[in-house]
Order: C-alpha cells, then sequence, then structure tokens
C-alpha cells in the first residue's frame, strides 16, 4: 500500500486537518500520480460540510488535480514515468451504458465514480486530490500540456470543462453573442473560453467591481444585474448565456436577454427550486438547460484547446495548512479567482 499524506474533513462542522491513509498499490491498467498542485472547487465546501447530503468521514476532498507519473501497471500503454498528467472530477465508470460508450461518463447510467466522496467499483471511498499521490485507472487520466503552468492547469480540470463543455455541446461560434453570469471559478473561465472561440462576450454580474477584471479576461461590454434599465435595453440580445451563479436568483430577467432560438444554461447550482414561467420560453423557442462538467475525452479536448489558445486559470497558490482560511475566503469571493494547493507543502 503506499502512505499518503493529506488535509481531510472528519465531520461537518470541523476545520480540515492533516491526515495520513494509504492509497492501493497501482494494478495492471492504473498510474500513480505523485501530485504537485490540486484546485479547491465551491463544491469542495459543499462536501466536506455535508451540504449536499450524504458526506462520509473522513473525507480527502479535491479534483483539479495536476502531477506527474510516479509509477505505471504492467498493461498501461499511455502514460510514461515523469509525464504531466492530471485527474479531474471522475475516476470510474462503468464503461459499458449508452453515456460511456459515447464518451459522457460524467452521466454514467450505472454511476459515475467520482474523485472523492464516492463508491468505488471495488467497494471503498475514494479519497481526493488534497494529498501527495492518487492512483487513477489510466482511462481516467489526462494529458496537461506542458505549455501550462500546472498550477494554473489545476482548475481547468473541473472549472475549465465544466464552462467548454456546453460551449461546445451548444456550438457557440465566432462572432456570437454570449453572456456570461458570475465571475467567480467557472465565470472567470466561461469569459476566458468563450472570447477564445470568438464570441462577444459580455458578463452579468451583482458587482461593479468586476466591470474591469472582465475586459481584462476577454469580454467586451459589461452588464450590472441590479441596472434595470440596462437589462431592458438588452432584451432578445444574446444568442447563448451560460449562467454560473450557484445563489438564488432571477432566471426571468436572464430569459427576457435570450434571443430568439437562444439557450440559457445552467452550471451553477442553487440551492433551491427557481421559479421559471412558461410563456418566457414558449414565445421564443428557447432552450433552458443544465451542463455537468464534461468526459473524459471532452476534457482532453479543453486542455489541448487551452493550450493552443495559451489560456490558464486565474489561481492564488497556497500550502495545504491555509484551506480552511481559503474556505471562509471563496464563501466571500475574496480570491481571483480559484485556490491551488502546493502538494509539495504536504510533503514537509
Amino acid at each position: 500500500m503506499i502512505e499518503t499524506r493529506a488535509y481531510a474533513a472528519f465531520d461537518a462542522t470541523s476545520p480540515l486537518r492533516p491526515y495520513s491513509f494509504t492509497r492501493r498499490e497501482p494494478g495492471s491498467r492504473d498510474v500513480e500520480i505523485e501530485i504537485l498542485f490540486c484546485g479547491i472547487c465551491h463544491s469542495d465546501v459543499h462536501q466536506a460540510r455535508n451540504e449536499w447530503h450524504g458526506s462520509v468521514y473522513p473525507m480527502v476532498p479535491g479534483h483539479e488535480i495536476v502531477g506527474k507519473v510516479a509509477r505505471v501497471g504492467s498493461a498501461v500503454k499511455g502514460f510514461r514515468v515523469g509525464e504531466r498528467v492530471g485527474v479531474g472530477c471522475l475516476v470510474n465508470s462503468c464503461g459499458t451504458c449508452a453515456a460511456c460508450t459515447r464518451g459522457d461518463e460524467q452521466y454514467c447510467l450505472n454511476g459515475p465514480v467520482f474523485t472523492y466522496n464516492s463508491p468505488d467499483r471495488d467497494g471503498t471511498r475514494t479519497q481526493g486530490g488534497y494529498s501527495t499521490r492518487v492512483v487513477v485507472d489510466e482511462k481516467f487520466v489526462l494529458r496537461v500540456p506542458e505549455s501550462i503552468a500546472p498550477e494554473a492547469a489545476a482548475p481547468l480540470l473541473c472549472a475549465g470543462v465544466t464552462t467548454f463543455s456546453p460551449l461546445r455541446r451548444w456550438k457557440v461560434a465566432k462572432g456570437q453573442r454570449v453572456a456570461v453570469v458570475g465571475l467567480g471559478g467557472l465565470g472567470h473561465m466561461g469569459v476566458k473560453l468563450a472570447a477564445a472561440i470568438g464570441a462577444e462576450v459580455t458578463l452579468i454580474s451583482t458587482s461593479e467591481k468586476k466591470r474591469a477584471d472582465a475586459k481584462r479576461l476577454g469580454a467586451t461590454d459589461f452588464l450590472l444585474s441590479s441596472d434595470a434599465s440596462a437589462i431592458a435595453a438588452a432584451r432578445d440580445r444574446f444568442d447563448f448565456i451560460l449562467d454560473t451563479v450557484s445563489a438564488p436568483h432571477d432566471l426571468s430577467a436572464l430569459l427576457s436577454m435570450t434571443a430568439l432560438d437562444g439557450a440559457l444554461v445552467l452550471v451553477g447550482a442553487p440551492p433551491v427550486p427557481v421559479p421559471v414561467a412558461a410563456f418566457s420560453l414558449i414565445n421564443k423557442r428557447l432552450t433552458l438547460a443544465g451542463s455537468l462538467i464534461g468526459g473524459i475525452r471532452e476534457t482532453q479536448e479543453m486542455l489541448d484547446f487551452c493550450a493552443a489558445h495559451k489560456l490558464g486559470a486565474d489561481v492564488e497558490v497556497i500550502a495545504a495548512s491555509q484551506v480552511n482560511e481559503a474556505y471562509e475566503r471563496m464563501l466571500r469571493s475574496d480570491v481571483k479567482y480559484r485556490f491551488v494547493i502546493d502538494a509539495s507543502s504536504l510533503r514537509n
């Protein structure tokens, strides 16, 4: 077994603290990865604090992992020791259902295995990337281009593919009018990716302070959501709206700004149901949809796209011992735009 140092949640209310546990030895198709960096996602807070229910402790969060290959199993052909690799939100799936066979493992009909707090196929519980090592089936290991700084690449494994997938699914193209709602970990990547595709990007935010950053990240316009006259003037303007906000908010206003045959896609997850008037959809033949991360093939496509366009996440690198402070700052939106743990701090 592989001795592994980590930071873990031990219950829903206590701070995360150091934890040592063992990983399995690599099987014939496994890749052992020495973790270099791991991003902190808002979902880590929800899971650590059992806000989505079903959390099992002790729990090592983290599903935005970048590292280097330490060992490979005897049947592994796609990876070599020393290569830079990544692990995102998924570490297994059934591989045989309709979703898996078309490359949408995140929607596995028999249940995807997530990187942490998830029952694995062998009956154990997965533990995530706030740790020094991880062992993963090679099918769920990704190549991280050397042209992207490893700390900037880590959040791409969740925030990057979560925003990239709907842009691809709804075939957002050069010249289309796109709005991104919210400028956090997801939103800042949504702006960067949509701008790199060549769309005309507008950021919609509750905070005037986000205007300058929106422009820096690639937006050509900015709308303050509390400015009723500006929202009214944007009626029927956008071909596609990517909504990254997880707090309760008014979808009707967003639908009013969506153009005929346009789409409003949710990647944020408000904790309570949000009312929608049927005629707001019917009168313009609109699509209201949701999207969950991306499959392995699509995640690799996203990484390669980011490399080609010289994109990475905006990050603040921290030591593992700062994770509890990072959680509180993230809840105050006091980060631009993703905390990333330097895993070397776990080895000291």
